[in-house]
């Protein structure tokens, strides 16, 4: 568990048993994303990838006063440029209760030093364009956005139909 600059939070590492409160974190998450619809996660597919043999990514939480309140969902990605691996932040997610109190910048100064800690080049994200508020936040903490990059996916029937099983 690491204390932080604020009082009586720490950031530490997600455990197993912390399952249950991910998807509640995941759907609030999603709800406020106004993506809910999307959500097919449930707590044997978090158990299995998150904390089953292979570990597909990793999650810190945010505990205020004994209580989480927070969440930052990430993995390592790689930069040929670089020739270093990155850090891509998928999900930072705080309850409403709770924003304007610091902790989504401890999160991510925690992410900043993994990072550095790790060697990597690079810490990223994606946001929502209407998300202005998130926006604001990651500029004043010196974060750029790339304005000049698209992000793709591929997903269900497309995905199917490109690796040949549909």
């Amino acid at each position: 568990m690491i204390e932080t600059a604020v009082q009586d939070l720490f950031i530490r590492q997600a455990q197993k048993e912390d399952v249950p409160l991910l998807l509640d974190f995941i759907k609030q998450l999603a709800d406020y994303e106004k993506l809910s619809h999307v959500v097919v996660a449930d707590a044997e597919s978090l158990r299995r990838t998150l904390f089953g043999e292979i570990a597909f990514a990793e999650v810190i939480l945010a505990d205020f006063q004994n209580q989480s309140v927070g969440f930052a969902l990430f993995f390592h990605n790689y930069s040929t440029f670089l020739g270093k691996p990155g850090i891509y932040l998928e999900d930072l997610f705080v309850v409403p209760a709770m924003r304007g109190k610091g902790i989504g910048r401890e999160l991510l100064k925690y992410l900043a030093r993994l990072t550095k800690e790790r060697n990597c080049g690079r810490l990223e994200w994606s946001v929502l364009d209407w998300n202005k508020p998130a926006i604001e936040f990651y500029k004043n903490m010196g974060a750029v956005p790339m304005e000049q990059w698209t992000v793709f996916r591929l997903t269900g029937k497309a995905l199917e139909r490109l690796s040949g099983s549909a």
